[in-house]
Parts: C-alpha cells; sequence; structure tokens
C-alpha cells in the first residue's frame, strides 16, 4: 500500500508544476514554495484542495518530504535559508548546476567542476538533511509516468542516507520509473552531466523526447 506523504516543492517554474501536479496525481498533498507566491495562484485554483502555496520556509515546514527544483543558480541560497527545516527529512534534489551562459554546440555549460556537485554544495549546506539526487537527468515533460516504447527508463539517484533513498525510489517506483541506485552523495558528480548529455540531442536536433536507460546482462 502505497505511503500518504505531504510533499513541499520548493520552486514555481515548469519542473515544480510538473511534480507538483504528479504528486497530487498520486494522491499526496503539496505544498509549493515560492519567493513570490502570487506566481502561483493560478497553479493552486486550477490544482484543487489538495494544493496548497507558501513561502520557502512555509512549504519546507509543511513537506514530509522536500522537492528541490528552484534554478540551479539559486539552490544553495534557498536552502541555506531554511536552516533547520530540512532537518532529518529526504529532500528530492531535482537542481542540475546551469550556468547563467549559453549552450556551446548544444552542451549546456555548468558553473560546478568535473570533481564536485551541486548536490554535495547543498548537502554541505544543510548537513541534517537527507538529500537525495533525483529527476535531474530527464526533461520535466517526461518526469512523472513517462512512456516510452523501450519501458521504463532510468532514472539515476545518490545519497547519503539509505532510508531516504529508500523513500525516494518508492515515490519514483509510482512516477512509473526503474531506479539505479549509484552510492552516496559524491556520485552526484556523474548524475548531474547527465543533464548535459540529455540536452544535447535537444539544441543539435530539436529531438527532446527521449530517456536514459541502464540495461543489465
Amino acid at each position: 500500500m502505497k505511503s500518504i506523504h505531504n510533499i513541499a516543492v520548493l520552486g514555481s517554474g515548469q519542473v515544480g508544476e510538473v511534480l507538483a501536479n504528479g504528486f497530487l496525481k498520486h494522491g499526496h498533498p503539496v505544498m509549493r514554495g515560492s519567493r513570490e507566491t502570487s506566481k502561483l495562484a493560478e497553479w493552486q485554483n486550477k490544482a484543487g484542495a489538495s494544493a496548497k502555496v507558501g513561502s520557502f520556509a512555509e512549504a519546507a515546514a509543511f513537506g514530509d518530504v522536500v522537492v528541490l527544483c528552484v534554478k540551479g543558480t539559486a539552490a544553495e541560497e534557498v536552502v541555506k535559508s531554511l536552516g533547520s527545516l530540512l532537518d532529518g527529512k529526504t529532500v528530492l534534489d531535482a537542481t542540475n548546476p546551469i550556468a547563467d551562459a549559453p549552450p556551446e554546440n548544444g552542451v549546456i555549460k555548468f558553473f560546478t567542476g568535473p570533481n564536485e556537485s551541486l548536490m554535495e554544495r547543498l548537502q554541505a549546506a544543510a548537513p541534517n538533511a537527507h538529500f537525495v539526487k533525483a529527476f535531474s537527468c530527464v526533461g520535466n515533460p517526461f518526469m512523472v509516468n513517462p512512456e516510452f516504447a523501450g519501458g521504463k527508463p532510468s532514472m539515476f539517484i545518490c545519497g547519503n542516507n539509505a532510508e531516504a533513498k529508500e523513500q525516494a525510489t518508492k515515490i519514483l517506483h509510482h512516477f512509473g520509473w526503474e531506479v539505479e541506485d549509484m552510492g552516496s552523495a559524491t556520485s552526484a558528480r556523474a548524475i548531474e552531466p547527465l543533464c548535459q548529455l540529455w540536452c544535447i540531442p535537444g539544441f543539435v536536433r530539436g529531438s527532446w523526447a527521449h530517456a536514459f536507460k541502464l540495461l543489465h546482462k
């Protein structure tokens, strides 16, 4: 039987909307957090009685599970601003360290180096939160119950807390994904660049309808 959680979705963009609607679809009450809650009024009116809006802090306090999908360049500031509100909670980290610069030959630019990741920075900023990388290696149209001819695609996750990863895995299974646990938070250094790889066919050929799958022998 599926466990129902209060879900905080931090971010007023398209990723936040898709994921918030996905959690509502699967029966979870959702509060979306934003610096400007007026941006979410239209969404709240359409989303129904289980949908709420509030500040980042109000949403983080509401959520049993927190989904972080703010712009990558703002993520550390948002996490630091929440202080102890994230302590002990599973934080699904959908962010990527995308720089404020145009792609080069279809490759988006990151503000992190090859031997670090944004999620590691976020974990350091909130050491008592349980970050799990998720939803970062696919475009938002396919984050919830994607359908591909080759079957269920793979969602790559990582994090330092086994219970949080187990909770994330259950959620991702309900969202129609096969889950590949890549280990500790250090593995975010390899998972986050999958965003760059995923975007290349889109920028180069206008092809955005794809996802990754790890094949096992």
